[in-house]
């Protein structure tokens, strides 16, 4: 089963699918450019402490986002 939520709600390891980046200007830019596209895998390695930001890894890229942007990110998690 498949459920939609967003990028700021997955845990430490888990995985999912990129479904819609509800961006705009150059924050969606900033997004694509750092490889953020609809359907490529993304995986949450940790969240910072006291709400602090997120390290997300998509390919082999790591990356340190705010979770204001996090919650922009609609993802397809898979769930067993």
């Amino acid at each position: 089963m498949d459920s939609d939520l967003n990028l700021n709600s997955l845990k430490e390891g888990e995985s999912a699918i990129i479904r819609a980046i509800s961006a705009e200007g150059a924050l969606y830019h900033r997004l694509v450019g750092l490889g953020f596209r609809v359907g490529k895998p993304i995986a949450v390695v940790r969240h910072g402490r006291f709400k602090g930001p997120l390290q997300v890894r998509i390919g082999n890229t790591d990356i340190i986002m705010r979770r204001s942007d996090a919650e922009r990110i609609r993802v397809i998690a898979k769930t067993a």
